[in-house]
């Protein structure tokens, strides 16, 4: 090999050398631009998560978002089990009383519970979400409001005297929704309270103790068919009314409290305390159990 071409093969593999560290320096800078791209990418598509999800609470549960019925979800598939968060929560009202229980009444479902109130006292919103109904029903509702939840939960607050909401607005758990009242197909002054999941009514008294202004457990566990009672299309409600126990009866653990003493608050023995919860006399209370008392 002459100088002149051993002169060219090394100009030939320096050449080779330049350009492959120009590629790799290239790489080198393309990679965190393809991070960027990647991280913007992911911003995006949490934004539109989070637009999506607050255009319509629970959007991986229901199909659609709409203000025209309380309940139109005939068809929908509903989970065998579903398990609702019930912390975040406020009380709708602060009044104890409840006048009328969750089930059969005068020959046709009662889908929720009256709690006592007087015209004027404030209404609350259970749970934060997004208003789905402010509406006016005369044989029924009076002046109510429905609200869908985060947590997949859609509350009904029925026979208010005045709705201070509107459509599609969003709500925290606790803020002002409306004031009592007397309004539709009501024989006195209460709250017509109500818990839907998925068009299915559960008994309110199921997830909220208003006696002890509380929920009954930080989670309620939903269970599909186990009534299968049809209630009738319309704005009074459509589907499925399942869960009625309506003379079910729970009581959350509070700090302080003995099997004796719960048992008193409910008319109950702690043999038969212990009897409805598979427990024993000599089983420790842990503070925020719930206890089936009847």
């Amino acid at each position: 090999m002459n100088f002149k071409t051993l002169k060219l093969a090394v100009m030939g593999l320096m050449t080779m050398v330049s350009v492959s560290a120009v590629a790799q320096d290239l790489i080198a800078r393309q990679a965190p631009i393809d991070r960027k791209i990647r991280a913007v990418d992911s911003v995006a598509l949490q934004k539109l998560v989070v637009k999506e999800n607050t255009a319509n609470p629970s959007a991986s549960l229901y199909p659609s978002w709409e203000n025209k019925y309380v309940a139109t979800y005939a068809g929908v598939s509903v989970p065998e089990t579903y398990d609702i968060d019930l912390r975040g929560f406020a009380m709708p009202t602060t009044n104890r009383l409840v006048t009328s229980n969750f089930g059969q009444r005068w020959g046709r479902a009662h889908n929720g519970i009256d709690v006592k109130v007087y015209v004027g006292d404030t209404i609350r919103a259970a749970f934060s979400g997004k208003v789905r109904m402010v509406e006016y029903e005369g044989r029924g509702y009076g002046k109510y409001i429905v609200i869908r939840h985060d947590n997949g939960l859609e509350t009904v607050y029925g026979h208010l005297s005045k709705q201070l909401v509107r459509e599609n607005q969003e709500v925290h758990a606790g803020d002002v929704i409306g004031l009592g009242g007397n309004t539709g197909r009501s024989t006195g002054s209460h709250l017509h309270f109500e818990t839907r999941f998925l068009g299915v009514a559960i008994n309110p008294a199921l997830l909220f103790n208003f006696a002890m202004q509380d929920v009954t457990g930080d989670f309620y566990t939903f269970r599909r068919g186990r009534s299968g009672v049809v209630a009738s299309k319309g704005k009074s409600g459509s589907g499925a009314a399942a869960e009625t126990g309506n003379k079910a009866r729970y009581h959350k653990v509070h700090k302080g409290e003995t099997l004796s003493t719960i048992s008193k608050k409910y008319g109950l023995t702690v043999e038969q305390l212990c009897k409805l919860n598979g427990m024993t006399k000599k089983s420790t209370l842990q503070v925020g159990k719930v206890l089936k008392c009847g």
